[in-house]
């Protein structure tokens, strides 16, 4: 499959996302290892179960290294399983509800091993309600029938997992600032949810 197969696919199964930008460069990087992971034969469905298993296993080891190294684990099994799925042919809608399933672990468990690093509570389930509030308002749009993804919002999926992963590196850096970092990540996370439920409004009013 080329690239621009895989392009048109990935956003065909996502409501006719637009792809460009971030979301662009990161499918760019998943497209390439989705191809070796699928000619290993491994299933999406491992992916995205060993995406939750790495994501437990931070939790584990918090403020160091290996914390890290499975977060990145996590991201990487989390957002190339799909990915596999359009490679090796094998997109299924259990397969796409284990995966939504799994998102929604997956970026729970990333939010508790930010308060394992430090983030107050409140900020992290802030983080946490607002990444569900806009992932729920895309799955209750199409349930109504809007075949469109509405906006590329600021803060994706991949952009969040990106913010932690950052974060992370920042305070085993020892930046003053690190902290810092969430707070605009909020407020960016805070945009997004708006830019949803103005597109929602917009074609759902």
């Amino acid at each position: 499959m080329k690239r621009e197969e895989f392009f048109a696919t990935w956003s065909k199964l996502h409501l006719d996302a637009e792809i460009k930008g971030i979301v662009k460069g990161w499918l760019s990087i998943s497209y390439f290892i989705a191809r070796g992971l699928s000619a290993l034969r491994i299933t999406p469905n491992i992916l995205t179960l060993l995406g939750v298993l790495t994501a437990t296993a931070a939790l584990f080891y918090s403020n160091s290294v290996i914390a890290l190294i499975f977060l990145v684990l996590s991201l990487i099994c989390d957002g190339v399983d799909g990915s596999v799925a359009i490679v090796s042919g094998k997109v299924s809608q259990f397969g796409a509800t284990l995966d939504a399933i799994a998102d929604r672990i997956t970026e729970g468990l990333w939010f508790v091993a930010l308060y394992q690093w430090g983030i107050p509570p409140e900020i992290c389930l802030a983080l946490f309600a607002l990444a569900l509030t806009q992932e729920y308002a895309r799955a209750r749009m199409a349930s109504l029938g809007f075949h469109e993804i509405g906006v590329v919002t600021i803060a994706e999926r991949p952009v969040r997992a990106s913010a932690i992963s950052i974060f992370m590196v920042l305070e085993l850096l020892d930046f003053s600032f690190a902290p810092y970092a969430i707070y605009v990540f909020t407020a960016m996370a805070t945009f997004s949810v708006y830019q949803v439920m103005r597109a929602a409004h917009r074609y759902l009013a």
